[in-house]
């Protein structure tokens, strides 16, 4: 299905995204106000079924809007394993294809953006093949015979952005604050940026070259080739790479040993970006990920990357090897020094961190080897602990670097529970793990 018209207007996109805050605050608070009354399966039963409708709202309303609106609503759908597994059904349906727009329509902005489109261009498929938040991607074929991917914004798609900061910046926040009281802020402007960025494909273009030097050395990774001469501002054109689609890799029509070799490296490629190489692909839609029957990964969509500081991926491997070493007891220390704290300074309790290194150890036990989307206890495990500990969360401060760090980690043990990939994942953390970081701190607790 395609779209001529998309809601480009401040004042038209403010009324579309208000409509859904309204009705999805609305049913909040009637559900609060009926849990007040109700008691037991009937009210959980309630519960879930609000649950359900609000995310359809979400879907249905953000799907259609595309730009920034589209995004946040995808890093939403990210959080599956922590979310009820009905909400989670419905949220992933924002990972997988949106209406695309009209190829008129597209065809108009590629012209517009490339003056030589004719000379270098020997083909382009009027059908997209992806369609995401700000831009669709059309195969084609360039002059000299490559198959291409052509990535071509959406009209008006920075100003589609800039509204839609605006609006859910207020938004959110409103929503936010209906359940905590945790500084919104720091979430927000790293959100933002990483938002505003994706609208530069130069910088996009950057990316790729950068992370297919990092990951050189790496054979079972594939990143496209840029086309430099066909692409700009608002055009990305690169190699064409096919691979099997992520919902059918996922599926039993490959072997196990197959999958769990894309699992581990799938594992390799996150770890190696956030600790070594410190420049994170921090979009793991797995509809970014292709996969190829020799066991190679091809990835897309360069346009969500974070740049690591030293002291963030210090401390995250300083967390890893706590977690292996069996070193609760250091876990909240580390944590404040990463800027992770109750206010005041104060270290996040041990009642709060042990349930979590818990379910960490477990996935990193050294036998039998973890399979991911085997074992739903441990989501479910998260779950619970997520809402009992929400109430607490209020006054914990932590650093915006690690917004896309976790939204990241949490989207591959996502992904790997799709693939139901088994793999040594211990022996990996420590291949990327300093064991010394840890320092002197000595004192072990089972």
């Amino acid at each position: 299905m395609s779209r001529e018209n998309l809601i480009t207007s401040a004042f038209g996109r403010f009324v579309k995204m208000g409509g859904l805050v309204g009705r999805v605050g609305v049913s909040v608070l009637s559900e609060q106000a009926v849990g007040l009354l109700r008691e037991g399966p009937a009210k959980q039963l309630k519960k879930a079924d609000n649950l359900v409708r609000n995310a359809v709202r979400i879907v249905d309303t953000l799907g259609e809007m595309k730009g920034a609106a589209m995004k946040v609503g995808q890093m939403l759908s990210l959080h599956e394993g922590l979310l009820p597994p009905e909400v989670s059904a419905v949220l992933s349906m924002l990972q997988k294809e949106a209406p695309s727009v009209s190829f008129d329509v597209m065809e108009r902005e590629l012209r517009r953006e490339l003056d030589n489109f004719d000379a270098l261009f020997e083909s382009l498929e009027p059908e997209a093949c992806a369609a995401a938040s700000i831009g669709q991607v059309h195969r084609g074929v360039l002059r000299d015979g490559r198959e291409v991917a052509v990535k071509i914004q959406y009209p008006n798609a920075d100003r589609m952005v800039k509204a839609d900061l605006k609006n859910l910046k207020a938004l959110l926040g409103n929503l936010v604050r209906l359940f905590t009281d945790i500084d919104f802020e720091p979430i927000w402007e790293e959100v933002r940026e990483r938002l505003v960025e994706e609208l530069d494909y130069l910088k996009e273009a950057e990316n790729i070259r950068r992370t297919a030097a990092m990951h050189a050395d790496c054979a079972e990774i594939i990143v496209p080739d840029v086309v430099q001469e066909a692409t700009s501002r608002r055009v990305l054109t690169m190699e064409f790479v096919d691979g099997i689609p992520p919902s059918e890799a996922a599926s039993d029509l490959y072997p196990r040993n197959l999958r769990d070799q894309w699992g581990v490296t799938l594992f390799e490629f996150t770890l190696r970006g956030l600790l070594e190489h410190r420049f994170l692909h921090a979009d793991p839609n797995f509809a970014n990920f292709a996969f190829q029957e020799d066991g190679k990964v091809v990835v897309y969509d360069y346009g969500c990357m974070k740049e690591i500081p030293m002291d963030i991926a210090t401390g995250y491997s300083r967390l890893m090897d706590a977690v292996i070493s069996k070193r609760k007891i250091a876990i909240p220390d580390l944590l404040r020094n990463m800027g992770v704290f109750k206010e005041g300074g104060a270290p996040l309790p041990r009642h709060m961190t042990d349930p979590y290194v818990d379910v960490v150890q477990d996935i990193v036990r050294a036998s039998p080897p973890y399979t991911f989307g085997e074992d739903s206890s441990i989501y479910e495990t998260l779950y619970d602990l997520g809402m009992s500990n929400w109430h607490n969360a209020s006054d914990i401060r932590f650093p915006r670097d690690m917004v896309f760090i976790d939204r990241t980690l949490v989207g591959l043990f996502g992904n790997l529970s799709k693939l139901r990939a088994t793999g040594p994942w211990r022996r990996l953390l420590r291949k990327f793990t300093a064991t010394s970081a840890a320092g002197a701190e000595d004192d072990f607790d089972s």
